[in-house]
This record gives structure tokens, C-alpha cells and sequence, in this order.
């Protein structure tokens, strides 16, 4: 099933149920009012959702409506935590070779990169992105997450997997400027992670069909700034952690509670090799990999950053052609352009 959270001027909105073609959707009420409740206790409640979610695919829902993404809040709009790998180590890889960045090579396949975000304030798919001004770097990183019900402390990886509730895009917006400063403290991103936008819906795992394949999504995840495409990527591919290694990571030492949100990192694939170079036919998902791989190829970025007025889409449609979550469509504000 696809669910939502329609805006309804409190700050965890009220849950939707969303039907397969995005098309219409219908209150959840009378079962859950807010994801957050559905999550608690999931056993219960996510039946009842079905039954309604398949009754409004069937057209027979008798107060369904036309499904709005503009009225959605994120799916989940705040989380108990907030983690975010770096499973993509195509991505890692790329971007410390182009800045000539020592690899942590003894644990890079065997220990993912990991750091804790901020929970407390997710935006839904059309918030506007804000940024102080453009010399922060203001940069969009389209992955995928996770969104989980509880997972006891020293969960294997199979285990954690049974844990997964639902999966959505994200926009994990970062400040690359900010970032340089924050990095060399060691104690991880605090204000260069100014927000998280996540997709219209987030979904269970039959919907995803063949797509979920023992933790890792198999979809396409197409980026675009302003139009013009950034990356085709292949979430499935080059995955080097799957989700329930990340999530048995976070759960190494505490249990994890249900309404947990963990992050793959930026979708990346690594490139081909032509005539002894390497190409990036996919592209990237996100502005920083996409100037490293210029600095690769031609010793200099021609990319900038995110400026005022730009627009980032970031979108994964299903072997049918239609959007798996709905897009994430967004407008830089900057609330200074000096």
C-alpha cells in the first residue's frame, strides 16, 4: 500500500491512504489518524489500512478525493531518529579522489559510514528549499529510506530486514561549504544539514514487487536540476551495504524504535572504463559527486551549486513507466542572494 500525511495544521498531519496510480486518496480515519500511531502498532492497523488501500484501487472508496501532492507533508513529518549511510561507496570513492581524500581502506567494505541526522522536522516533497546564501554550497542528495518498525539491540541483518515497514525518496539537502568546516570536528553534520524532504507516499514492500531484493531497491532514481538531467541511477546496483546491514549497524549497541528513519546516502554507481578512462554514464545523484567526476575528467568542476530560482526533481518510476513514489519538486529560496 502507499501511504502519506496530508497537512492539517498540526505538525503531524493527518495519515491518507494513497491508491497504486497516485491518483486518489481517503482519510485514514477511524483506523489511525498519524503514521506515527500506524508504526506503533503495525500488526494491528496496517491490515486495516490494506483493506482500505485495496478498496480504493477497486474505485469503490465512498469519500475518497484527488490525491494532492502539494498537501503533503512528509510521510513520516518527525521521526524518533534520523540516520544516514553512506552505502554507495562508488559515491565515497569519487568524491575523495577528486579532493584527494584519504580512504579509511582496512574498514571501507566491512564497516559502513554512518552519521545521525535531525528527526524532528522533515518537509514534505514541494517545501521549498531555503538556504542562507548561495556560498553554503546548497546542494540535494536523491537517495532512498527506510522508515522502521522496532529492532531489538544486536539484531542481524536478516532479522532488522523484518523490521522494514516502508520505503521512500528523500532529498537529504546538504550545505557543502558548511560541511568543510563541520567534517574536520569528527563529531559528524550538524548545521550543514539545514533539512530532509522526502517523496509524496512512502510504500510497503509489495509494492515494490521484484524491485525489493533482500534489502536493496532495485529502481532507477532520476535526478534533474532545472530540467536538465543530473543522474539515472541504479539503486539496486551498487549498494554496497543493504538496508539491513545499516539498520543492524544503528542497532549494534540500542534497540531501535519503531518510527526510525535510516537513509541510504546518496544513489551512485561506479563508472565504466572506455579506452582506459573511466566514465560516469549514470550520472550522479547529487551536485558534489557530479563536480568531482568533472575533476576527474577535465581537472576542474564546471557544476555550481544550488542558486536562487533552481528547481530539483528527483523521481523513481516502476517497470510500468509510473512513479513508484511521486516526485520530490523543488524551488531554491535563498533568504540572501549576497
Amino acid at each position: 500500500m502507499k501511504l502519506a500525511t496530508y497537512k492539517d495544521g498540526t505538525r503531524d498531519g493527518q495519515l491518507v491512504v494513497v491508491s497504486r496510480d497516485l491518483g486518489t486518496a481517503h482519510y485514514a480515519t477511524g483506523i489511525a489518524t498519524r503514521m506515527q500511531q500506524a508504526l506503533d502498532d503495525w500488526g494491528f492497523i496496517a491490515p486495516q489500512l490494506q483493506d482500505l488501500y485495496e478498496t480504493l484501487n477497486h474505485g469503490k472508496a465512498r469519500h475518497a478525493f484527488p490525491f494532492d501532492p502539494a498537501l503533503c507533508m512528509a510521510p513520516l513529518p518527525r521521526a524518533y531518529q534520523w540516520v544516514a549511510g553512506s552505502a554507495y561507496l562508488s559515491h565515497v570513492t569519487t568524491v575523495r579522489a577528486a579532493h584527494h581524500i584519504d580512504l579509511p581502506n582496512d574498514t571501507l567494505e566491512t564497516d559502513p559510514l554512518m552519521h545521525q541526522g535531525s528527526g524532528d522536522s522533515f518537509v514534505g516533497p514541494q517545501a521549498d528549499l531555503h538556504c542562507g546564501n548561495e556560498a553554503m554550497g546548497l546542494d540535494f542528495e536523491a537517495e532512498l529510506a527506510v522508515i522502521t518498525g522496532d529492532v531489538p539491540m544486536g539484531a542481524t541483518p536478516d532479522e532488522a530486514l523484518e523490521a522494514v515497514r516502508l520505503v521512500a525518496l528523500v532529498n537529504d539537502v546538504t550545505l557543502r561549504m558548511v560541511a568543510k568546516n563541520e567534517l574536520p570536528k569528527a563529531l559528524g553534520y550538524v548545521q550543514s544539514k539545514p533539512m530532509t524532504a522526502f517523496s509524496p507516499v512512502a510504500v510497503t514492500l509489495d509494492e515494490l514487487g521484484d524491485a525489493w531484493d533482500s534489502g536493496r531497491v532495485r529502481l532507477t532514481v532520476q535526478s534533474t536540476v532545472n530540467g536538465r538531467k543530473v543522474g539515472m541511477c541504479d539503486a539496486g546496483t551498487d549498494m554496497a551495504f543493504h538496508f539491513g546491514q545499516l539498520m543492524a549497524h544503528v542497532s549494534k549497541t540500542r534497540p531501535v524504535r519503531a518510527g526510525s528513519v535510516i537513509g541510504s546516502g546518496a544513489v551512485s554507481n561506479a563508472p565504466t572504463e572506455s579506452k582506459g578512462k573511466h566514465e560516469w554514464p549514470k550520472g550522479a545523484s547529487c551536485l558534489m559527486e557530479k563536480r568531482a567526476i568533472e575533476i576527474l575528467l577535465d581537472g576542474q568542476a564546471s557544476t555550481a551549486y544550488l542558486k536562487h530560482g533552481d528547481s530539483v526533481r528527483i523521481e523513481a518510476k516502476g517497470k510500468d513507466g509510473q512513479s513508484v513514489f511521486g516526485a520530490i519538486d523543488q524551488e531554491v529560496t535563498l533568504l540572501s542572494q549576497t
